[in-house]
């Protein structure tokens, strides 16, 4: 009965949350036409449309010239216009490689099939900004909605899983969630991949984390869930030695070539892609013809592209001039670390021991991450008494080497053990951005970090932290209404 209960009320919220989602994107869409309403873009080349390079005859554009084609195409800015003119002419320049091709089929699918009908009206160009409007918000709710899931999961509470996911529906870089962009598709594959990771679904969640990085680069990040998993699970089947009709030695064996199978499969994708790349532009040219990167040991194009076209490497924006991009950044930046700071001084064991010593209790609770249960087959049968776990509490081989360890107690919420793997995700995510990349697009390059929902939920319902609440919310609106100001009139954003 409790169960049933909970399950409508989780149901209940879930169905809330929709609304909100749904809520939110029409609010930006709303301050969008708004601010395009009041101001004069500052850079209206977007509209402009070449024809392709390489336009095959037998397919000629639809053009139609009217109010609502010309609003649609005039909507379009900054990296919308390299995904939109993928969609259409497909990668026909070099620097047109560091955009992946998952939001650009997408758009394409949509605008021949389901818009398909709308083309004779405004137009192949417009049907596909319409497409990408669609594919982005359409999957923003579907990754609020698995936000929520993996919430559930690792907090344990629907309440403060509830919240993150407000939060999340009005995030900063919600511009971006709303225009043609990756962000939403990355958000839904890397979330949801994650929960059917922690649901036992490991090939589902192969799938959509290799997904993920056919979204955006940073998908292959995603792999280190698996190589966590991974870990845990080989150290479990070398060490605790199960009474199984399977030696333990062989199934650790077959953790280890499976998770490794895994990872190999989520970078898959992006690695083929720049393969593809380097078909299209390196081969059969000669010495002379080729690019430097074609050259290289590794010829890896992305890299190439980021650093050539875009100055992007380890420090070269620390400039004087690009303080005002730092102090963009900085909220979410703050954020992060703070979120970052107060886990490690809450569970320093978990850093020290990368998770090994989580206690008996917390590594039961997420069979996905910690526990072998659903990785041995159901014909194997194990030892009932497992024994502890922890690094440093297994069996001495002697009484004089007896030592007594103690074990932290178990912690819920964000503090829980299951919360670690995301921290150190959001670290290697938050250092990249601050120390590599251009650092004002940290706001949208964490934005589909879990942890930093589940942190702001917790210091929202924390009475003692009331303030910091406010202050979450105040930065979300202002970001909100300074987004969709900016980006939407071709100004400088995150």
């Amino acid at each position: 009965m409790a169960i049933s209960m909970e399950s409508s009320s989780k149901s209940r919220k879930e169905t809330v949350l929709i609304k909100y989602a749904i809520f939110s994107r029409l609010l930006v869409l709303f301050l969008t036409i708004l601010w395009r309403s009041l101001l004069q873009p500052y850079d209206t080349s977007a509209a402009l449309n070449p024809p392709c390079l390489y336009h095959k005859e037998d397919s000629p554009p639809f053009l139609v010239a009217n109010a609502t084609s010309r609003s649609l195409e005039n909507s379009v800015v900054w990296d919308s216009v390299y995904f939109l003119r993928i969609t259409e002419c497909g990668y026909e320049y070099e620097q047109t490689y560091a955009f992946l091709p998952l939001l650009p089929f997408f758009i394409s699918l949509f605008s021949r099939t389901v818009f398909a009908p709308l083309v004779p009206l405004i137009g192949l160009r417009a049907v596909m900004v319409l497409s990408g409007y669609i594919v982005s918000n359409l999957a923003f709710i579907l990754a609020a909605i698995y936000l929520f899931r993996l919430s559930v999961i690792i907090l344990k509470d629907s309440e403060a899983s509830f919240r993150a996911s407000i939060v999340f529906c009005f995030n900063p870089a919600s511009i971006f969630y709303s225009s043609i962009y990756s962000e939403s598709l990355y958000a839904l594959f890397s979330i949801g991949g994650v929960y059917h990771l922690l649901s036992g679904t490991s090939n589902v969640a192969v799938l959509w984390l290799a997904l993920s990085g056919c979204a955006r680069s940073n998908g292959v990040l995603n792999a280190g869930y698996i190589c966590f998993q991974t870990m845990h699970r080989a150290y479990e089947a070398l060490y605790q030695k199960r009474r199984t009709y399977v030696s333990y030695k062989y199934l650790a064996m077959q953790v280890l070539v499976a998770g490794f199978l895994r990872c190999v499969c989520i970078c898959l994708p992006f690695v083929a892609f720049q393969a593809y790349g380097y078909y299209n532009l390196c081969h059969g040219r000669t010495l002379d013809e080729m690019r430097p990167w074609c050259k290289g040991r590794i010829p890896l194009l992305y890299n190439f592209i980021q650093s050539h076209y875009w100055g992007v490497g380890f420090l070269k924006y620390f400039q004087f001039k690009q303080l005002p991009n730092f102090l963009l950044a900085s909220p979410i930046l703050s954020l992060a670390v703070c979120s970052i700071m107060s886990y490690m001084k809450s569970r320093p064991e978990l850093f020290i021991s990368l998770g090994f010593q989580a206690t008996e209790k917390e590594k039961r609770s997420v069979a996905g991450l910690y526990s072998l249960k659903d990785a041995v087959k159901p014909n194997v049968k194990t030892s009932t008494n497992e024994g502890n776990r922890d690094i440093r509490q297994r069996k001495p081989s002697s009484k004089k080497d007896v030592t007594v360890t103690k074990v932290a107690p178990e912690k819920s919420g964000y503090f829980s053990a299951d919360v670690f793997p995301f921290i150190v995700h959001l670290g290697l995510m938050a250092t990249t951005a601050f120390f590599i990349m251009h650092v004002q697009v940290a706001t949208r390059f964490l934005s589909a970090s879990p942890p930093l929902y589940w942190f702001a939920s917790s210091l929202i319902a924390s009475p003692e932290h009331s303030k910091w609440g406010y202050l979450i919310w105040s930065y979300c609106a202002a970001y909100i209404l300074l987004g969709t100001l900016l980006f939407s009139n071709f100004y400088p954003f995150t």
